[in-house]
């Protein structure tokens, strides 16, 4: 009985062998080796739509401010071109108003070439020393225009001192007189200016002594100060 008795205890006293990990729990859950991957949860389906519905708004969102973008630089193109269009028109307006006196005078100048070609085509026409006070007149009425646009006659007369700004020398006329040396001694055209700016110099003739021949012969054309060859007049 007591061999019995010491089996029975020592029974009870007998540790529980472990579990094999391949065994299913006692509770139905599935046993997972140590260190193996636990799977996630499945997604939620409800969290994937919301994501969608945000993508969505950002994008319409973003459409709409490309599209007011887009507005925006239609306009500014239409104030551009529109402005242009204004700037156009003034400048062309600008430009005719400036031609206005111009054409005024070469009215005048039209009109009275026309009345005086039929004055000279009568039977009986002006004396030919009245073509020189023609001319002049058609001159002035050329200068009065040429004023209208900025531009102011200047004359010259003989005796000043050649000045290479105003004047252009066209000829070199001897003279006996060393006071002329250097100076205009016949005027070919007038000259003009604007704004104190010569913009045509004056065609004239520069007086210069004769000097001796050296043993080279004459001596050669000389220059101005501004380069421009003063030939002698044969």
């Amino acid at each position: 009985m007591s061999s019995a008795r010491d089996r029975r205890v020592s029974g009870e006293s007998s540790p529980t062998p472990p579990a094999s990990p391949h065994a299913p729990a006692e509770d139905g859950e599935a046993r997972h080796e140590p260190g193996a991957e636990i799977p996630s949860p499945p997604p939620d389906p409800s969290a994937g739509d919301e994501a969608r519905e945000e993508i969505l708004t950002a994008l319409a969102a973003l459409a709409k401010q490309l599209e007011r973008e887009h507005e925006r630089a239609a306009h500014r193109e239409r104030v551009i071109d529109r402005l242009h269009e204004e700037n156009q028109g003034l400048r062309r307006g600008e430009l005719q108003a400036v031609l206005d006196p111009v054409r005024a005078a070469l009215y005048r100048l039209h009109d009275l070439a026309r009345r005086e070609a039929e004055r000279w085509a009568a039977p009986e026409p002006p004396e030919p020393a009245h073509a020189a006070a023609l001319l002049a007149a058609m001159a002035d009425e050329v200068a009065d225009a040429l004023a209208r646009t900025g531009v102011e006659r200047f004359t010259v007369e003989p005796g000043e001192p050649y000045d290479p700004v105003r004047h252009r020398p066209v000829a070199v006329e001897p003279v006996t007189d060393p006071a002329a040396d250097g100076t205009v001694v016949a005027v070919r055209t007038d000259g003009f200016e604007r704004d104190g700016r010569v913009v045509r110099k004056a065609e004239v003739g520069v007086g210069k002594t004769a000097e001796p021949a050296g043993p080279s012969g004459p001596s050669s054309p000389r220059e101005d100060g501004r380069g421009e060859t003063m030939k002698p007049r044969p």
